[in-house]
């Protein structure tokens, strides 16, 4: 079987595994309602996913491997933002979050076992987003300027699809200008910086 169509066979796998959470929930979902549902064997299911959870990672990759491919074209003497902005690549061309993504990212909030697969899927994209950073700026991957920038980066792309996803929630409209003014706002807060915090002094004890 060719690379191509392993992936395509995922993907089918991923759809499926979503829309069964969604109708039976995860717990009243399993392997084998997955495999029967696609018309394979529950032995062939899992050599492709290790558990019934992360069937689901193919759509949860797909924006982040969208995401790495525009850093890794941008030219090296522009910054990365405002190439981002330039080649529209937070709208334009941009992989669309679509509901079964939506109802995945919404769910992880109440399945503990998505939401592990949800953060690991971002915490490998965030090493990929080091290595690109790093590439670039001659530095490191373990500088602490690098993993900085290549969380606040990854953080804003999942704060944002998580927005999106509530934001279209209960079959409301979808949001027409996507995922693009999220990941802004959230950058943009990013930039402030933290709140002035005042140090109290320690209470004194008698």
């Amino acid at each position: 079987m060719t690379e191509r169509r392993k992936e395509v066979v995922r993907t089918e796998i991923a759809r499926t595994a979503v829309r069964l959470f969604t109708e039976r929930g995860v717990s009243g979902t399993t392997g084998d309602d997955i495999a029967r549902e696609l018309g394979i064997s529950t032995r062939t299911l899992w050599r492709y996913f290790p558990t019934k959870e992360s069937c689901v990672r193919p759509l949860l990759t797909t924006g982040l491997e969208f995401m790495a491919a525009r850093l890794r074209a941008c030219p090296p003497d522009t910054p990365l933002l405002e190439y981002l902005e330039r080649e529209q690549a937070f709208e334009e061309g941009a992989p669309d979050l679509g509901e079964p993504v939506a109802d995945l990212i919404r769910m992880t909030h109440t399945e503990p076992a998505l939401m592990a697969v949800w953060l690991e899927v971002h915490h490998a994209a965030e090493s990929v987003f080091a290595e690109i950073i790093a590439a670039r700026t001659g530095q490191g991957t373990d500088d602490l300027s690098v993993r900085v920038q290549a969380a606040i980066l990854n953080t804003a792309l999942r704060l944002a699809s998580e927005e999106l996803a509530h934001a279209t929630a209960d079959g409301r409209e979808a949001v027409p200008a996507g995922v693009g003014p999220f990941v802004r706002t959230v950058l943009a807060t990013a930039a402030q910086g933290l709140p002035a915090f005042t140090t109290a002094p320690p209470r004194r004890r008698d």
